[in-house]
């Protein structure tokens, strides 16, 4: 198995907050996939540098547990731009960590 980890800012980078439903489709669209997503909702905050400027970003962190398939880690992948193009950010991170479900 394989935890998939997925942080997203909960302000676009002129800290304005960015709409509820952004979220709400996140959720369905991965729930629709794999079944289930744990999303936490502790204060958790980044920071970046671009340019020469330092962001700071409040995030949520969406965790997903699979199969580590070749398929799986793809969809991820992809799934990355698309998240890069609504959440309108330069970086969205999704990291991989193996898990054992015990």
């Amino acid at each position: 198995m394989i935890r998939y980890e997925i942080l997203l800012p909960l302000r676009y980078n002129d800290g304005s907050d960015i709409e509820e439903e952004k979220f709400r489709d996140t959720k369905v669209e991965l729930i629709n996939r794999y079944g289930a997503v744990t999303v936490d909702l502790i204060y958790s905050v980044g920071f970046w540098e671009h340019r020469n400027v330092v962001y700071e970003d409040v995030l949520a962190r969406y965790r997903i547990d699979v199969e580590d398939t070749k398929q799986n880690r793809l969809f991820f992948k992809r799934y990355k731009e698309k998240l890069k193009k609504r959440f309108k950010q330069k970086e969205i991170w999704i990291s991989a960590h193996v898990i054992e479900i015990i």
